[in-house]
Formats: structure tokens, C-alpha cells, sequence
């Protein structure tokens, strides 16, 4: 019988992560780079080059603005020149901008929708036509939230972006399953990233978190990276259009 472990392991394949300056995306990093894989790493407004250093041989680190249109595809034929394709794409690049509604501009909306959003689909679309050309199997996996299922507070942009990340997920997943490319999401609950300190360092706000939460914590980066193991590798080719919520218990309450 076949070792289940070897299911996990990533050797000869390639993952690209957005956004893994710090937090989640750093974390997702190294744990593909401890399973095998070669690892991009992706800084947005920061270097990754900390993260590249922190993971060692196995990642090389690149830079690019997914805030303006032509990031996604500077950024991917960058990745492709340097390491020569792309397996495994995580979409985990993200940013928040809190106002009321009724005073939200809309310059802010439409950069949380380019980066949260449309960057998502343009880099995925690049990866699956990438891989369909190859007729190579492959993993995509975005990291929404549970404000994919919830409206969140003074966040409108960020909660209609993650809405979106979920339904793209779905409807990804629908075209390109026979193709052997499978694309998940994962929506993580309220984890210690800098998106967050506005909450965590909220007294009463933090209280109301964590009241919510059944595991009684905030979740770590780390909590997110076993999940996107699973999801990047073979232990999960019979799973695509799924969002995987990594919560402690949250959407359960």
C-alpha cells in the first residue's frame, strides 16, 4: 500500500505565495518549502526577501505592486522566467481599509477589490491557461475569510471581496477540474496577522472575539499552513471548489 505521507510531499514542484512578507503567507511558504516544493515568494508593498532568507535554498523572493492592473502579470512572468512554472499558486495577498460605509471612497474600495479580487482572478487565470498549455495537474488555493459567509463591520469592500473570492473559487473549480487543476479556498477565522491588531488591540473588541470563539484564541499563522499543505499537494486531488474554513470553531457557534 501506498505510504499516505508521500501523498504530502512536494519535491520537482513549484509554488508561487502572495503576500508572504509576514503572517500567513510566510508561514504557508514554509511549510510547502519544508514538504519539497520551490517557493516564490511574494512582497507586495514590503520585501519578501526575509521570508526567502528564514526558508533558505528552497525559496527565492520577488516584489510587485498587486494594487495596480499589471501586477498579477509582472509578477507571474517574473516567477516563470526565474523558476520555469508554476504548480501551485497560493492566492494569499490581502488588504483591509476600515470606514463607515457611508463615508467609504470609492479609491478605496476599488484598491481592496484589486488586491483582494481582481488580482486573484488574474493571477489564477494566468496559472490555470499555464497549466492547461503544459497539460500539467496543479493546485490553486485562495485564502478568503469568514467575511466570505459574514458582513463584518465598517468593511464593506473587504467583506464584498472576500464574498468574491469565495464564488471565483467555485466557479474555477467547476471549469478546470477535468483538467486535473484543483482550486480550494481556505477562510480563516480571526488570526494574529498586522491586518488584525486594530482588533486585537480593541479591549473590548478582543473580548467580543474571543467570547465567540469555542477554541477561547486567536488562531496563528501556522494554524493556516497545514491546511494549505493539504490542500497543494495529492492528498487532496479529490477535493476542488471547497472553502475550508480554519476557525477554532467559529462558523460552528
Amino acid at each position: 500500500m501506498q505510504n499516505i505521507l508521500d501523498l504530502f510531499r512536494l519535491e520537482n514542484k513549484v509554488a508561487l505565495v502572495t503576500g508572504a512578507a509576514t503572517g500567513i503567507g510566510a508561514s504557508i511558504a514554509d511549510a510547502l518549502a519544508q514538504a519539497g516544493a520551490t517557493v516564490a515568494v511574494h512582497g507586495n508593498r514590503r520585501p519578501a526577501t526575509e521570508t526567502a532568507q528564514a526558508i533558505g535554498a528552497k525559496a527565492v523572493a520577488f516584489q510587485a505592486d498587486l494594487s495596480s492592473p499589471e501586477g498579477a502579470e509582472k509578477l507571474f512572468a517574473e516567477v516563470k522566467d526565474k523558476l520555469g512554472k508554476i504548480d501551485i499558486l497560493i492566492n494569499n495577498a490581502g488588504t483591509i481599509i476600515r470606514h463607515n460605509a457611508t463615508e467609504y471612497p470609492l479609491e478605496d474600495w476599488q484598491t481592496v477589490l484589486q488586491v483582494n479580487l481582481t488580482s486573484v482572478f488574474q493571477l489564477s487565470q494566468l496559472a490555470g491557461r499555464d497549466m492547461i498549455a503544459r497539460n500539467a495537474p496543479g493546485k490553486i488555493v485562495n485564502i478568503a475569510s469568514l467575511l466570505s459567509f459574514q458582513g463584518g463591520i465598517r468593511v464593506p469592500a473587504y467583506a464584498a471581496s472576500k464574498g468574491g473570492v469565495a464564488q471565483l473559487t467555485k466557479a474555477l473549480a467547476n471549469e478546470w477540474a477535468a483538467r486535473n487543476i484543483q482550486v480550494n479556498a481556505i477562510a480563516p477565522g480571526y488570526i494574529t496577522t498586522t491586518n488584525t491588531e486594530p482588533l486585537q488591540n480593541d479591549e473590548t473588541r478582543n473580548r467580543q472575539i474571543l467570547e465567540r470563539i469555542p477554541a477561547g484564541r486567536w488562531g496563528e499563522p501556522v494554524d493556516i499552513a497545514g491546511a494549505a499543505l493539504y490542500l497543494s499537494c495529492a492528498a487532496s486531488n479529490y477535493v476542488t471548489g471547497t472553502v475550508l474554513t480554519v476557525d477554532g470553531g467559529w462558523m460552528g457557534r
